[in-house]
């Protein structure tokens, strides 16, 4: 009877062990997930903060070449201020899809213009621009991948037990907003 009794116990604690432990893995590992979403998130968020500080001196440049062209300027500013008050991935992913499309006007009045291109500011800040909207590719990249990974845990057995006795949620990817995969349409006629 003693016997019987032990096994029972050791079974018993064994199982709860188990539990334990899965339950401190699942939960360590939805952590880490998190954690990497919020980093890659945060390298978004440099590389849309660098766009923005180069932007200025961008439509400055652009401004002293072509004053006429004022209502792209424009919407390039108010652009830049939507992404510089966006807080959520949403809101940056729409900011920065309205900014995309703002710019893009901008680079094809830019072609209007040969001594705008030539000018030695506007090309070095081009190309930093450049640059920087390669390295925003990138971490929209690792943002997504590291989203996926997390989403993963967040949906997958066991660990989606824990994930919802612990309040872990799906997180939500950077996507570009809608439409934003249409050409912007600039009119020279005014």
């Amino acid at each position: 009877m003693k016997k019987g009794v032990i096994i029972t116990l050791g079974v018993i604690v064994a199982v709860i062990l188990i539990v334990v432990f899965s339950a401190i893995g699942g939960y360590n590992g939805l952590v880490s997930g998190r954690e990497s979403v919020s980093s890659s998130f945060s390298q978004i968020d440099v590389q849309l903060q660098r766009r923005t500080d180069l932007i200025p001196n961008l439509v400055s440049t652009v401004k002293g070449f072509a004053a006429q062209e004022q209502d792209v300027i424009d919407s390039v500013t108010t652009a830049r201020a939507q992404l510089a008050g966006a807080q959520t991935v949403g809101e940056k992913a729409e900011a920065d899809s309205a900014l995309n499309s703002a710019l893009s006007r901008l680079m094809v009045i830019v072609e209007n213009y040969p001594e705008l291109k030539s000018d030695a500011n506007f090309r070095q800040l081009s190309d930093e621009l450049a640059g920087t909207e390669n390295r925003i590719s990138v971490a929209r990249k690792d943002y997504n991948e590291a989203v996926q990974s997390y989403n993963n845990m967040v949906v997958r057995f066991p660990n989606n037990i824990w994930a919802g006795m612990f309040g872990f949620q799906k997180a939500e990817y950077f996507e570009a907003a809608a439409g934003s995969d249409q050409v912007p349409e600039v009119d020279f006629s005014k």
